[in-house]
């Protein structure tokens, strides 16, 4: 079962491509208000992770996630 170090490091992965220049990934980063993030891009990372931990994420999370962190905690959640 993953721990919330291994949701922050696959997180951090798929965000990389993401990252605007001189942004630092960190686990205070908005997905949104930070690194732009739009609804679609929000969903695609939703689906790697999905896949990555072959786990199922409900949509109704989705506005309680603002940054990196919350979405690390809310899948550790998921997955206790």
């Amino acid at each position: 079962m993953p721990d919330y170090n291994e949701f922050l490091e696959r997180i951090f992965e798929v965000l990389k491509p993401f990252a605007k220049q001189g942004v630092l990934l960190n686990e205070d980063c908005e997905l949104v208000a930070e690194l732009g993030l739009t609804s679609l891009q929000v969903m695609e990372l939703i689906e790697q992770l999905e896949d990555h931990f072959d786990m199922s994420i409900p949509l109704n999370i989705l506005p309680d996630i603002r940054t990196v962190r919350d979405l690390a905690r809310a899948l550790e959640k998921l997955e206790s």
